[in-house]
């Protein structure tokens, strides 16, 4: 075991695809001599050249457009996206070409494209760069999503989302990357749409991803002391969702609170609370209870910032809430 930070573990993955397989490379902006914004492609171009460590222009919607045809062709892209909210400007070729275009070809394509970098609410990087793009993203068919919240699911993520054939977009946390954790030396990989179910308990189940889920974490530290019992899911696949994993928490404990970073409004916890209401209406005993960001750009003001967002105090009083009507 070796402790790496969380941006090593990225770099880690990237590192041994590109070393097993020729056909991945990576682009973006600054991906190669200045090694990623976040550092997390630092020097690979000294190891694999300027072709398969490319950098890009500022110009999201062209790069992207040729990633989608470099998969098209067999090979294995890895976009960077500088900030995540850039991203934005690729959304046609995301959506229109790399989600559609393995179904509108009658299977004659293959778009096995990774699209990843740094997005979420940040310390004070103003709006633009505090976007998350998950909502944004769920309604498109035939990509996959996933959210990466510690440096282990990081790594073995990462390596997988690579080996798939289809697209996948890869959500980091800015404020995630110099977490530690002790890393197995041997490879590993972990599926893409499987949750991760943090902590087992019976009360209540709390539905969490990315950032949150520490947050939670921290929650349930002072929820233990009070003699409460919750179970924690890292969502971890955002598309598709393990119902599998979430129906058998919840037919145990019967209440559940969703604790996310996106928007309230037609975010990743909106399409949860109608799923598990289709699904499983009659294991709850409770209304389903959804913790999430303001409706509002994130402001640049540290202190406004932080009300935006939910914190830890505001999950130990919704289980509190939640189980005060627990009969």
């Amino acid at each position: 075991m070796a402790e790496t930070l969380l941006f090593n573990a990225l770099r880690e993955a990237i590192d041994e695809e590109m070393a097993r397989d020729p056909s991945v490379f990576v682009l973006g902006e600054d991906v190669g001599h200045y090694g990623g914004s976040y550092k997390v492609t630092k020097d690979l171009y000294k190891k694999y050249g300027d072709l398969r460590v490319l950098d890009t222009p500022i110009a999201e919607n062209a790069f992207t457009g040729m990633a989608v045809g470099a998969a098209m062709t067999g090979l294995r892209p890895i976009i960077e996206g500088m900030n995540m909210g850039f991203l934005l400007l690729a959304f046609n070729q995301i959506a229109n070409n790399a989600g559609m275009l393995r179904y509108t070809s009658g299977g004659n394509f293959k778009i096995p494209l990774v699209v990843r970098g740094p997005g979420g609410v940040g310390r004070q990087l103003g709006a633009e760069h505090s976007q998350r793009l998950e909502a944004y993203f769920q309604g498109v068919p035939g990509l996959k999503m996933v959210a990466c919240s510690t440096p282990y699911n990081a790594k073995g993520l990462l390596k997988s989302a690579i080996r798939d054939d289809n697209p996948v977009i890869f959500f980091e946390h800015v404020l995630l990357y110099n977490l530690k954790q002790d890393l197995p030396e041997e490879e590993y990989l972990l599926p893409l749409d499987k949750a991760e179910t943090v902590r087992e308990g019976n009360d209540v189940t709390i539905l969490t991803y990315s950032r949150m889920r520490h947050h939670v974490m921290q929650a349930v530290k002072t929820l233990e002391k009070e003699g409460f019992d919750p179970e924690v899911i890292d969502l971890i696949s955002l598309k598709p969702l393990d119902f599998e994993t979430i129906g058998a928490s919840i037919r145990k404990t019967h209440r559940v609170i969703i604790v996310e970073e996106c928007m309230r409004s037609g975010g990743i916890g909106a399409e949860i609370t109608a799923s598990i209401n289709d699904r499983l209406f009659d294991e709850l005993d409770a209304p389903v209870i959804r913790l999430a960001s303001q409706d509002i750009p994130t402001p640049y003001n540290g202190t406004l910032e932080n009300l935006t967002i939910v914190q830890p105090a505001q999950i130990v009083e919704a289980v509190q809430k939640l189980l005060a009507l627990k009969v």
